[in-house]
């Protein structure tokens, strides 16, 4: 049985969630409007931080003027490590340490710096850095000081000294890591890609996992309802593809003004421009993403949406080029249907999320002349839905709690895409809860670090250049 802790937190959590529901019920809504929200008021956000203090940077970016979708990029530290050091680890300590042109001049500013920064540890660390490193500053193999961190601005201030602006990536050389689109949860009336949950959880997987992880912040309802936050998911596909196909095409345009002497290498992401001026193509991504090794990560609700991300990359084949998707993982996922299973009935008032509470949020989500509990939103084995075959899907892995009763249904779609051959393998955690992996920053399990953990061994074996789960 769960702890004390999760027992409370999950009375405090449907008590909350309840009386946000029949506020959105009683409460009138403009729905003419399509730029709808991202987040409640009342939502613990997790303010965007470049930084590397804790192994990863992340920053917000408004990627739709038309609606309020939003993502945040979760960029690990990995990402850092110089191509040369993947394959010999030696070569880092025997080269020699390159001095920039105005080392000499501005000794102090770079000093003062740098020990700002808070230390953080160079190792992979699945429960984040010791906070107790004292290693050296390095040279940078780009010349100056990086302790490991190629690209870091540091501009003069009159006032300042020195302010910290952030990651700017270098253009070359740099290392290439997979890229997850993730979808959180919240039953489609309430979460957020930055609430303080779900930022503790990206951090954990793209630490463990060495991916970039995008966090996708759909519209809620009942402000958007159903296709809206779907369309939001493959939208952000689409963009992380247009990103990829400006990114090479500023490449080439780089290296073409290059060859006339009139701008450097390291400025090329920066000539394709909107019309306002601003820089078109995302740098982290440009310089460390690579879209042929796309994942989808769905919770909850958010699961809902990566399966139907995942049916439209099939369907779009290599219109999609270069993005990938080769795998998906869904978690607790929200599917329910008109018949119902074993779990629906055993845990029917279970932690968290109730089956009452669920069927309200689905009335909010689904528009009201579409209503039924086997939507094809709702029920992926529902008759006549729509899409490529089962055959087609990418590896899914799925993972439920032992006290979730939406569990039954999601065995279910799993053990049919088995039966046509797709690797779709289960992870069924004891004395587990719907959520338990990603409000782990308030339950505090043994099984949420134990998921993480696993998700990264099967994910690996479909993200790996090498082909082994342990390597890249």
């Amino acid at each position: 049985m769960p702890g004390v802790a999760v027992k409370l937190y999950s009375v405090f959590f449907k008590f909350l969630l309840k009386h946000r529901l029949q506020n959105l019920i009683q409460d009138p809504l403009d729905e003419s409007t399509p730029f709808g929200v991202t987040s409640r008021p009342e939502e613990t956000v997790a303010s965007a931080n470049p930084l590397f203090t804790d192994g990863v940077a992340t920053k917000d970016i408004h990627i739709d003027p038309f609606t309020s979708l939003s993502i945040r990029i979760f960029l690990p530290e990995s990402a850092l490590t110089p191509l040369e050091s993947d394959s010999n680890p030696s070569s880092k300590s025997s080269r020699a340490k390159p001095k920039r042109p105005n080392q000499d001049a501005q000794p102090d500013l770079v000093n003062q710096n740098l020990h700002n920064l808070q230390p953080y540890n160079t190792r992979r660390n699945s429960y984040g850095p010791s906070g107790n490193s004292t290693e050296e500053p390095r040279t940078s193999r780009y010349g100056g000081y990086s302790n490991e961190m190629d690209g870091l601005n540091l501009i003069s201030g009159a006032a300042t000294g020195g302010v910290y602006r952030g990651y700017a990536p270098a253009t070359e050389n740099s290392r290439r890591l997979p890229v997850m689109l993730q979808f959180h949860g919240g039953g489609w009336v309430s979460g957020s890609n930055g609430s303080a949950a779900n930022d503790f959880f990206c951090r954990r997987i793209a630490k463990l996992c060495d991916v970039i992880v995008v966090s996708v912040g759909y519209r809620l309802a009942p402000e958007s309802r159903f296709p809206a936050a779907f369309e939001d998911g493959l939208t952000v596909l689409n963009w992380l593809g247009k990103q990829a196909n400006l990114a090479e095409c500023s490449k080439s345009l780089g290296n073409a003004i290059d060859s006339d002497n009139e701008f450097k290498k390291s400025d090329s992401h920066g000539h394709i421009v909107d019309a306002f001026g601003a820089s078109m193509v995302e740098p982290w991504l440009a310089a460390h993403g690579d879209p042929t090794r796309c994942v989808l990560l769905g919770v909850s609700c958010g699961a809902n949406i990566a399966d139907y991300v995942a049916r439209k990359a099939v369907e779009a084949g290599k219109l999609l080029d270069p993005v990938k998707v080769v795998a998906q993982i869904l978690l607790y996922p929200f599917f329910v249907g008109s018949v119902p299973t074993h779990s629906e009935l055993k845990f029917a008032n279970s932690y968290f999320y109730d089956k009452a509470m669920c069927l309200l949020a689905w009335k909010l989500f689904l528009p009201e002349e579409e209503f039924s509990l086997d939507h094809p939103a709702a029920n992926p084995l529902a008759s006549g839905r729509e899409g490529p075959p089962l055959k087609l899907m990418p590896p899914t892995l799925t993972v439920v709690a032992e006290l979730d009763w939406m569990r039954d249904r999601a065995i279910a779609y799993s053990e049919e895409l088995r039966k046509v051959n797709v690797d779709a393998p289960v992870l069924d955690y004891k004395d587990a809860v719907h959520e338990f992996a990603t409000l782990d920053i308030l339950l505090k399990t043994p099984q949420a670090q134990a998921c993480a953990e696993d998700i990264a061994i099967w994910v690996k074996k479909y993200i790996s250049l090498r082909g082994h789960e342990f390597s890249y």
